[in-house]
């Protein structure tokens, strides 16, 4: 349904239109000129109120024109697609599920061999750092990483993936 203007703001409206803003710009457009004009008249008396509404409304068309060349197209909001970008419920359970699974196996392990796994895996030490810290040799540090990690492998294979 079309709505029916003043003939001045039908006017303004097609001036805007042949200098290619969309309809709906145009109406915004000659609305915000029509407000400016009835703030500006509180103030200062004006003469010639359709020169001045057709004046306010091309200069904000190419103000708005500026601003898109500047920052670009505005998009309104509910054109927008919204993705969501979070992992699905069933890969959120199956996650925490195999991180139980692990804590599990973790927990079958013995303290230190535990403690020199963590150290190596979580916390980023060395195996030299490791060895200096339990009074042992890199060699036997090295065993214990490779026996936990079999163990870990071992213990998690059943598990879904």
């Amino acid at each position: 349904m079309k709505k029916h203007l003043p003939p001045v703001f039908s006017r303004i409206r097609d001036a805007l239109r042949r200098r290619g803003s969309s309809t709906q710009d145009a109406e915004d457009i000659v609305q915000e000129a029509w407000v400016r004009l009835a703030r500006y008249e509180r103030e200062q008396v004006v003469d010639k109120p359709e020169a001045f509404l057709m004046q306010t409304a091309l200069n904000l068309a190419i103000d708005e024109h500026r601003g898109r060349v500047t920052h670009g197209e505005q998009v309104v909001l509910e054109e927008v697609i919204l993705v969501d970008e979070s992992p699905p419920v069933e890969a959120v359970v199956l996650g925490r599920e195999r991180l139980a699974r692990l804590h599990i196996c973790l927990g079958r392990l013995t303290e230190k061999s535990r403690d020199i796994f963590l150290a190596h895996r979580l916390d980023g030490l060395t195996y030299r750092e490791i060895a200096d810290q339990h009074g042992l040799s890199i060699s036997t540090v090295e065993k214990h990483i490779a026996k936990v990690t079999m163990q870990l492998i071992t213990g998690m294979q059943d598990w879904r993936t």
